[in-house]
């Protein structure tokens, strides 16, 4: 009986939590996301061919950021639609 009360608890705690912050989460995922973009792009915008020279400190930080590289690349290669553009 007390197992089930405190999955019950539990339950509600977390229901309220996803109530109360899920879209201040996501919303600080995606400005995460988007300002890592960013960075990759002044950094590193000749891998995609910008014509950005590459710095001393570019290459300090590579083993940093390499992992991320690849999906960087596809979100940033990536096809959008004008619908998909989200205004404010």
């Amino acid at each position: 009986m007390g197992g089930h009360l405190l999955r019950l608890i539990k339950f509600f705690q977390d229901f309220l939590a996803g109530l109360t912050s899920f879209e201040i989460e996501q919303t600080a995922r995606q400005e995460k996301i988007s300002r890592q973009d960013l960075f990759l792009l002044i950094i590193f915008g000749n891998i995609l061919g910008l014509p950005i020279f590459s710095s001393y400190y570019s290459l300090r930080l590579m083993p940093y950021i390499y992992l991320a590289i690849p999906g960087w690349a596809k979100r940033m290669l990536r096809e959008v639609d004008f619908t998909e553009i989200k205004t404010l």
